[in-house]
C-alpha cells in the first residue's frame, strides 16, 4: 500500500508538471462518485471529515481525449471552484466548456475564466422508478429528456455534450476497483484514494493507446511524442 501511495503521488507530480500550456478547444466536465471508509449515510458525528462521499471531478478534451486535470473532494462549491481554477491555469487560449446541470459549475467557471470562455450546460432528466421495474435497480437509469442551456460566451450548441466525459467515467470505474459499484474494494484513507486516481489518469494519458486517435492522449495533444510503458511510468513516478 505504501508503494502504491508513493507511485500515485509521483504520478500526480508528473501530471501537474506536464499538463501546462495546453491548447484544448472543447472541454467536458463531470464528476464520478465514490466513498472513503463508509458511505455518507453511515457517518457518525465523530467521524473524520474525509470519510463518506468522495467525488472525482475530471475534465476531458473532446478532440485529443486528454484529461488535463482532476480533483477529489466533496460535491460542493469549494471543490468545484478549486477544480475549475486548476483547469483554467493549465490552458492557453479560449475554450468551449460543456458540463452537466450542476449549478456550482456556473459560479466556478465565471470566477476562473471570466469573460474568456464559451460555456453551455446540458441538463438531462432520468427516470428513477425501481418500484415498477425492480430488475433495473442496479442498471443505468433511462434518460427521459435533455436540454442544452447557453450560460456564457458564444458556445457552439451543436458541440455541447458530455458524452466523452461520461464514457471516461465508465473507463475510470473499470480501471479503479475502489470505484466499482457493489464492491468491498473501497479506500479507507483519502491519501490512498487520491493516489489510485492519480495513477489511473497518468496511465490513461501517457500509456493507454486510444483506438479513435491511434495514440495516447498526450501524443495527440503534443505534450509527448512517444508511447510510455507502464514500467517507464512507474520508474518516473518514484
Amino acid at each position: 500500500m505504501r508503494l502504491g501511495v508513493r507511485v500515485g503521488q509521483g504520478c500526480a507530480g508528473i501530471l501537474d508538471s506536464k499538463m501546462r500550456g495546453l491548447s484544448c478547444n472543447q472541454l467536458q466536465f463531470d464528476e464520478v462518485w465514490g466513498f472513503i471508509g463508509k458511505k455518507q449515510r453511515h457517518l457518525g458525528l465523530d467521524d473524520a471529515a474525509e470519510l463518506g462521499d468522495a467525488w472525482t471531478f475530471c475534465a476531458i478534451d473532446a478532440e485529443t481525449k486528454l484529461v488535463p486535470a482532476f480533483k477529489v473532494g466533496k460535491r460542493d462549491a469549494s471543490t468545484a471552484q478549486a477544480f475549475v481554477c486548476d483547469v483554467a491555469a493549465r490552458l492557453k487560449g479560449r475554450v468551449q466548456i460543456s458540463t452537466d446541470g450542476l449549478r456550482t459549475y456556473i459560479d466556478a467557471v465565471d470566477k476562473a475564466f471570466g469573460c474568456d470562455v464559451d460555456f453551455a450546460q446540458i441538463v438531462k432528466t432520468y427516470e428513477h422508478d425501481h418500484a415498477q421495474h425492480p430488475e433495473r435497480k442496479y442498471s443505468a437509469p433511462q434518460m427521459v429528456s435533455s436540454e442544452k442551456i447557453h450560460i456564457m460566451g458564444q458556445p457552439n450548441m451543436e458541440l455541447c455534450s458530455t458524452s466523452y466525459v461520461e464514457r471516461l467515467n465508465a473507463t475510470t470505474r473499470l480501471h479503479i476497483k475502489r470505484l466499482n459499484r457493489l464492491t468491498l474494494a473501497f479506500s479507507k484513507k483519502l491519501e490512498n484514494f487520491e493516489a489510485a486516481v492519480a495513477l489511473h489518469f497518468a496511465y490513461y494519458n501517457f500509456v493507454k493507446r486510444h483506438n479513435t486517435i491511434k495514440c495516447t492522449p498526450v501524443m495527440a495533444a503534443g505534450v509527448e511524442n512517444t508511447f510510455w510503458t507502464v514500467a517507464e511510468l512507474v520508474e518516473r513516478a518514484q
